[in-house]
């Protein structure tokens, strides 16, 4: 005997469509929660950056750079194209733009 069910898709699920608003309202609350303040910088780190940025810049190696941006820690990979001293930017060869000011660290590869 053949089953008389019929599946009726993507209808069954509506209800829960309602949730997706309050979804990306949590999503930012924990966003906004999760925000850190700045790291502060003792004059020994400022050094150790300025060193390996000069050592990255001379030997043309890429780096890692760790930079603050809006209450979270980022990360990118890249060779410095150029040091920017009159606007104190760092503009990499992927054409990415960091403030000097957020740079936490630098790490070479």
């Amino acid at each position: 005997m053949p089953s008389r069910y019929v599946d009726r898709g993507i209808i069954k699920w509506a209800p829960f469509d309602a949730l997706v608003g309050y979804h990306s309202l949590l999503e930012e609350m924990k966003y906004r929660l999760g925000k850190k303040e700045k790291p502060r910088l003792s004059d020994d780190d400022l050094e150790e950056l300025n060193r390996n940025l000069m050592q990255a810049l001379k030997e043309s190696r890429e780096i890692e750079i760790r930079y603050y941006h809006d209450g979270y820690i980022h990360s990118t990979f890249g060779k410095l194209k150029k040091v920017d001293y009159a606007n104190k930017q760092l503009i990499l060869t992927t054409f990415e733009t960091l403030e000097a000011e957020n740079i936490v660290e630098i790490t070479l590869m």
